[in-house]
């Protein structure tokens, strides 16, 4: 027989019984200690592999797995749950049934090989429970957070439990707050590497009551308090360094509240639509900067009149009024500089001349007189947000 250090053998527990989870404090002294009902039964189970050197049986492997989920959604760190189990089963397996009778040294390492392979069982066993209750608390949190994001940005039933669940997620609704939005080709997901990038990159910079990070129909939101004005700009670094490509960023204007993020995020949402429509290339841009063209969009039939009015000779033009339109479209974009415009269409600037001089034919409005260029230039505008010619006009009567 083999001998070595022993360690004394705690009391036997009858087999099945509960206690005290691992990793329980120690009323005395404040570290963990195990609790004799599973440990013993642990020990019990490990005698039993010392002997048979089989391994752990699947049904207590199951309950390893869910004496693992409880730990997890008691607050017990994983690493304490293994030690409470492991070190005293390390310090006792001299005392086992199979290490006792080893006759040999082979069968001394079958024993310890039994005996590695069920505790390695056992750290499976214990990590997988662990983790499965762990994501399920991650789903469950996301889901809450979703909600919450859910009825901050589509309009909450009760304002007061918004601001409550604002400072769950550290989210502090006093002030006026700023919703910047972003528009890539491929949508923005939650948990997508793109938007954990943005989320980290943000949250390392600013404290987590001044930014929250989330996703919202294929788009990256975040709001922000407005006494943290350069929060936008981050942002906007981030995105651009996160997606790599072409991308589109609307900042709205601050408002107060949680009713003032709703507004604030349908605004910058309706400015990234505005840009799509009017093909606008800045990658960031503020929703006061593109107050007239909301103000022309709000009355459809008014705007639609005024292209029908002033551009609706350029319908003559041989083969439609596209080029025409393009070329007033570019000219008011270059300062109504034709040497610009020239440039811009790859053309010659006398045929820039020649085309404007078209225009005023057609339309009765001369764009290098200032006093017509003001209405061609809102009528310009106005086919962009109606898509004309593209799309036909709609009769208004």
């Amino acid at each position: 027989m083999v001998t070595g250090h022993r360690a004394p053998h705690p009391p036997p527990a009858a087999p099945g019984t509960t206690g005290p989870l691992p990793g329980a404090a120690d009323p005395a002294g404040g570290q963990t200690t195990p609790p004799p009902a599973d440990l013993n039964r642990y020990l019990e189970q490990l005698a039993q592999v010392s002997a048979t050197r089989c391994g752990l049986p699947d049904a207590y492997l199951q309950d390893l797995h869910q004496l693992a989920a409880t730990a997890a959604a008691q607050g017990t760190a994983l690493r304490t749950l293994v030690a409470a189990l492991l070190a005293p089963a390390c310090r006792a397996w001299p005392d086992l049934p199979g290490a006792r009778r080893a006759r040999d040294l082979q069968e001394l390492r079958d024993v310890a090989t039994a005996l590695m392979r069920a505790i390695s069982e056992t750290t499976v066993a214990l990590t997988e429970g662990y983790e499965t209750a762990h994501r399920a608390a991650i789903r469950g949190e996301e889901a809450t957070r979703r909600e919450f994001v859910d009825d901050l940005l589509e309009g909450p039933a009760n304002l007061g439990r918004i601001a409550e669940r604002a400072e769950h997620f550290g989210l502090r609704l006093v002030g006026p707050h700023t919703v910047t939005a972003a528009r890539a080709a491929d949508p923005f997901g939650a948990g997508d590497p793109a938007t954990r990038y943005v989320e980290e990159a943000l949250t390392a910079r600013f404290s987590v009551h001044d930014v929250l990070i989330t996703t919202k129909d294929a788009l990256l939101v975040c709001v922000s308090p407005g006494a943290v004005p350069e929060v936008p700009q981050h942002f906007a670094a981030a995105v651009r360094h996160a997606v790599g490509e072409r991308y589109t960023i609307a900042v709205s204007r601050p408002r107060p509240g949680a009713n003032g993020i709703l507004r604030s995020y349908q605004e910058a949402r309706s400015t990234l639509d505005l840009a799509a429509r009017l093909h606008l290339t800045a990658p960031v841009i503020d929703a006061s900067d593109v107050l007239v063209f909301q103000v022309l969009g709000r009355d459809h039939a008014a705007i639609t009149d005024l292209v029908a009015t002033v551009l609706g000779g350029l319908q003559a033009a041989r083969g439609g009024p596209r080029t025409l339109l393009d070329t007033l479209t570019t000219y008011f974009a270059s300062g109504c500089l034709k040497a610009t415009t020239a440039r811009r269409l790859g053309l010659s600037v006398r045929t820039v001349g020649y085309r404007l001089s078209r225009i005023q034919q057609l339309t009765g409005h001369d764009p290098t007189n200032p006093d017509q260029r003001y209405i061609l230039q809102t009528a310009t505008l106005g086919a962009q947000l109606l898509d004309w010619p593209a799309h036909p006009l709609q009769p208004t009567d």
